[in-house]
This record gives C-alpha cells, sequence and structure tokens, in this order.
C-alpha cells in the first residue's frame, strides 16, 4: 500500500531502484508494476483533458452519480476496482448501483462503494431479465427523480443499454460505446476495450473519466451476521477452518460445467490429505451436487442451497482451496484470498481468468470453438471431454504447496463494517 501511494512522487531512476528492491518478493514486485503501470496510463489518458470527474470535484453540492451494471456475481466481483477508484476520486459522492435483484444483498457487503441500490427491472435485447413496460415507466420515473449529476453505463458495451442510460436524465451520462452504434456523448464515451481482462477494462473506463486506479485486487468483506451464522453452520457439520476443499460444479449456463463426475475424481486424489469435501452451489443445482456426492470415496458436506452470499464467501475463505468452472465463485475465491483451480470450457479465459495466476489457475479446453456463447453446447460438450481430472489436481497441488509457503491467508476476515473509506 505504501508504494502505491508513494509512486506519483518517483522519478523514473527512482522507479527502478524501487523496483528492483522490491524483487526481493515477487508479489510486491507485480502489485508495485501492476500499479506503476495503471498509474502511467491514467496520467497518459488524461493529460491536459478536463474530465467528467473533474467537473464534480468542483461542483457545490454533493456529487449524485448512479452506475448501471446490472449482472452476475462475478460481473460485479470484477468490477469493485473501478468502483474503488471511483470512490477514492470522490470520497463525499452518494454513489447507487442499478442491479438486479440479487445485487442488493452485494451492495451490503462492499458498503464503502456505494451509498444506495436501485433494482433493474430489465430491458429489451437483456437476457438476465424479462422486460416489463409498466415496470420500466416505474423505475424511468424514479430515477430521473432523483436528479443524478453522473450516470455510468458500465453494463456492456452500449449497444443496446446507451440509450436506456441517457433516460436516466443525469446531468452527464458516460461509458462505454462500440463504434458504428449511438454514442451518447464522444467526450464522455469510451471505445469499448474488448481486448482487456475484465477487471482491466472497467478499471480503463473509471480512469478515462478521470479516476486514477487504486490496485486491481478484488474485494468482499463479511457483515457480523454472516460471521456468526457461518460459525453455527460450520460447527453443526464439524468443519474446520483449512481442513476442507471446496467443490462448485454449477455455473449458470450448461455449457460452462464440467462433469460431476471428474469434479469427484479431483477430490478423490486428495483422500487422507483432507478430512471433508465441501460442495457448494444453488438449490437449483441439488441434482447436479447428488451425482457428484455418488462418486466421491472421501466425506462430503452438501451446503447446495443452505448458504446465502455472504455465508457462501465464509466457507470459501476458510478452504484450502476452491475448484470450480467460470462462475462467480471462481471470483469470489479471488476476492476472498483463497487458492482455487478453475476449469475453463466454454468462455474467454483472457477476459475471466484472475489476474493473480501464482494463487488462481486455470485449466483452459483448448479447442477452437471458444469461446462461445451457447447456453447448451451443439456439439457434444467435446470441450469438457478434453479436460481430464489429472490436470486439475496437478495445478491444486501446485496452488496449495504455494499456499503452505505463504503466510498472508488468514483463517479470519475483516467485517465489512470494520472498514473505513479512509
Amino acid at each position: 500500500m505504501i508504494a502505491r501511494r508513494s509512486f506519483i512522487r518517483f522519478n523514473r531512476a527512482e522507479l527502478v531502484c524501487a523496483l528492483t528492491a522490491a524483487m526481493i518478493h515477487s508479489q510486491v514486485a507485480d502489485d508495485l508494476h501492476r500499479t506503476a503501470t495503471s498509474l502511467w496510463s491514467w496520467s497518459r489518458m488524461n493529460h491536459d483533458r478536463h474530465t467528467c470527474i473533474d467537473e464534480l470535484r468542483s461542483a457545490s453540492r454533493t456529487p449524485r452519480i448512479v452506475v448501471l451494471r446490472a449482472l452476475m456475481l462475478g460481473d460485479l466481483l470484477c468490477s469493485v476496482p473501478a468502483f474503488r477508484a471511483l470512490r477514492t476520486a470522490l470520497p463525499g459522492a452518494h454513489i447507487t448501483l442499478v442491479g438486479l435483484p440479487w445485487a442488493a444483498e452485494f451492495v451490503r457487503h462492499i458498503p464503502n462503494y456505494f451509498d444506495d441500490f436501485l433494482e433493474f427491472p430489465g430491458y429489451p435485447g437483456l437476457p438476465e431479465r424479462s422486460f416489463d413496460p409498466s415496470a420500466i415507466a416505474r423505475f424511468l420515473i424514479d430515477v430521473q427523480s432523483r436528479r443524478f449529476d453522473l450516470a455510468i453505463q458500465m453494463h456492456g458495451s452500449g449497444s443496446f443499454v446507451n440509450p436506456l442510460a441517457t433516460l436516466f436524465g443525469a446531468a452527464r451520462t458516460a461509458g462505454y460505446f462500440v463504434p458504428g452504434d449511438y454514442c451518447p456523448d464522444p467526450h464522455q464515451f469510451l471505445e469499448y476495450p474488448s481486448d482487456l481482462p475484465e477487471v482491466r477494462r472497467h478499471l480503463r473506463l473509471a480512469a478515462f473519466l478521470g479516476a486514477a486506479p487504486r490496485g486491481e485486487h478484488l474485494e468482499f468483506g463479511l457483515t457480523n451476521a454472516d460471521e456468526v451464522a457461518a460459525r453455527k453452520l460450520a460447527e453443526s457439520l464439524e468443519l474446520l477452518p483449512n481442513e476442507y476443499i471446496c467443490l462448485h460444479p454449477g455455473a449458470r449456463y450448461p455449457s460452462r460445467r464440467w462433469p460431476a463426475a471428474k469434479f469427484a475424481a479431483v477430490a478423490n486424489a486428495f483422500r487422507g490429505d483432507i478430512s471433508k469435501i465441501v460442495i457448494t452451489g444453488t438449490s437449483h443445482e441439488a441434482d447436479l451436487a447428488d451425482e457428484l456426492v455418488s462418486h466421491l470415496r472421501i466425506p462430503a458436506v452438501n451446503l447446495v442451497g443452505r448458504t446465502d452470499l455472504g455465508t457462501l464467501a465464509w466457507f470459501v475463505h476458510n478452504a484450502r482451496l476452491l475448484v470450480s468452472g467460470d462462475t462467480g465463485v471462481a471470483h469470489l475465491a479471488a476476492a476472498v484470498a483463497t487458492p482455487s483451480v478453475v476449469v475453463v470450457l466454454s468462455s474467454d479465459a483472457g477476459r475471466w481468468a484472475p489476474l493473480d495466476g501464482g494463487r488462481h489457475r486455470t485449466v483452459v479446453a483448448d479447442i477452437e470453438c471458444r469461446p462461445c456463447e451457447f447456453v447448451e453446447c451443439p456439439i457434444g460438450h467435446v470441450c469438457a471431454a478434453m479436460v481430464e481430472p489429472e490436470q486439475v489436481v496437478k495445478e491444486a497441488m501446485s496452488v496449495m504447496e504455494r499456499r503452505r509457503d505463504e503466510s498472508t491467508h488468514d483463517a479470519t476476515m475483516p467485517s465489512v463494517w470494520e472498514e473505513s473509506r479512509a
């Protein structure tokens, strides 16, 4: 953290010396290099340019900002570094997230970055929620009545939602656009950087708007209620921190699900090294969990449908390892600093893989048709057959050995209420 805050005072020679010294610990060096690169890009992007953040800083009243990102858990976790940059740039602003209904719970776990939440009612062309014309009308009346100073469209490239963002009626509207599609304001809309990892994509937008990066790490805090509920459940199941591996076999799209029998084969390879397997997921994935259990030769605890977002985070954090597909819980592991191995089938590993490749490993199906957006694979799910349990076990053993050599993973997490915006 000291390196981040002092970097802007370094000249080129001092930066070289600092990087050389930091090489005694590779993680520090990597962190410093990423921060230096981000700050350098930010300073070049906004040289001699008056940004909308500059305008809001000079405003006579408390800035009111609304952010549109009505997506799923992984999408929001990958946006946290951009949310952090925005809050740091405007610490006194009143910031509202527009998200899917479930995201009200997400906001409670990052309270430093949002002051309010509005439920997104759906919109034509977006698959996340069915469209209700009367609901969108009521929603827009509500949003417009709040008289936002800035609306930020972080939902996607802008092809579908930029017209919606302008209907928020904010004094300024910013976000992404695709050349040839509707761009509300060329000065406040950034051409969608499709070649960047998801975390860096949104940091690029934040920087474009005038918010300097404050690290690429993800965050997720626990409330006191989360701690109490999770510990009570763990005690009833005789689960001890760091004595189990989490398996999360489900994913939103069947095309991204690795077979349950292969998850079980990975777990069975650790029989004798760990006491139990913990299976996580939603109640809709109960059949998948039952199939996984049927292949196990190691004691298992089935938590599918028994956790909410906060207690899920507690169990992931206290696991020795998470093995999952490319889904939201993989990013949750990154946010709570639990080592993980992610099996990537149909999705884009370059976009979604955790940036810390030392703690979080990916095993990727090397197939020409990846990435794809099919919900169900039309050619027999060849990518799932390509990834073998032995590949995952090898990465799991490597990342677990690395963790044994570190002392940075604590068995407790700070409560979100103990943090500050300083």
